[in-house]
Order: structure tokens, then sequence, then C-alpha cells
């Protein structure tokens, strides 16, 4: 699962990433949802998700990674609870310009139970220290916490990484198997 607030790049990890064509519910945004969405922190939008995002990455010959992308906006958080159902983990993804969208994310996986790293994209803003980012949003510190560019495979891949290697850690304990990169 990947998670954030409106227009931090969620859409955009899941495409760069996936091995197929994604399956996108991106739809114009339009005159009317402006009363309803605040876009005066994503200028130059003009698509929105208004259900999901899903995607795959093949890890090895048996395992494969399927990607769900949420939809940001608080009128669409409905639907995550459903879209929790039975993920492994999530990756919460993060605009350090507006770190206070990351909030119901977290919030919404720890009640769940559900293991999460956060991974910060860049928009080319200022930088944050990984330990302003981690201090700003409370994050328990066995919660890895990445940078990374959305907008690139190889970043998208690394985060997917950071991910998989903190499930094993947290299902298979201290038991866990050495990584194992990408197909």
């Amino acid at each position: 699962m990947v998670v954030g607030g409106f227009g931090v790049g969620k859409t955009t990890m899941v495409r760069s990433v996936s091995e197929i064509r994604p399956l996108n519910t991106e739809e114009t945004m339009t005159q009317a949802g402006e009363a309803v969405d605040d876009i005066s922190e994503v200028r130059g939008k003009s698509a929105t998700t208004v259900a999901f995002d899903f995607g795959r990455i093949s890890l090895d010959a048996r395992n494969v990674l399927y990607l769900f992308g949420a939809p940001g906006q608080e009128r669409f958080w409905f639907l995550w609870d459903r879209l929790f159902s039975g993920t492994l983990g999530a990756v919460v993804l993060v605009d350090t310009r507006r770190i206070d969208d990351s909030w119901y994310a977290i919030d919404r996986l720890e009640h769940h139970g559900t293991p999460f790293i956060v991974a910060c994209n860049d928009f080319g803003g200022p930088e944050h220290s990984p330990e302003a980012v981690r201090e700003a949003l409370d994050l328990d510190p066995r919660v890895p916490l990445v940078s990374c560019d959305a907008r690139s495979r190889q970043s998208s891949k690394q985060v997917l990484i950071t991910l998989v290697e903190h499930l094993q850690a947290h299902y298979a304990g201290p038991t866990a198997r050495p990584r194992q990169e990408f197909a």
C-alpha cells in the first residue's frame, strides 16, 4: 500500500515502478472540486485519484509485490480501512513541505497495526534532516525513513526494497532471510 497526503506522488510512484501497465483511477480535477480539495499547495495538479492505483513488481520467480496507491484527499479516506484489509505493509509517502498531511496515514496504519516505512518524496524544496522529519512525525525509531524521487524507477525500487526488508524483519523476527534484489 502506498499512502499519504493529497498530491505527494503516490500515483507517480506506482507508475514508475510497476512492471505492468498500472491501473489507475485518475480523473480530471474540476472547478467543482476546488471547494472540496485544497489545491493551493499542489499547483499544476490537473488530475486526482478517486479510488486507487494498482501495479505489481516481481520480487523473484515465486513472489510478487502488489502495489495499491490510495487516494490522498480527506473525502476519500473512508476507502483506506478497506484497502488496508489484508495489507502486509505500507509506504507513507511524504512531501516535507506539507508534513502535516502525513498524520492521518500514519495514524490509520498504527491503528490497524500495519508495519510501514516513511519515504520523503523530493519536490526540490529545502532539505530537512532525517532527525527533523522523524521528530515532526513522532516516528518510532524502528520505522525506516528514506528519501526518494517517486518519478524514478530506481529510487522507487529502493523504497520498496526497504519496505520488504522491514516486513521480513517484522514478520520473521530475528530469523529474517538476507535481502534479495529485485528481478
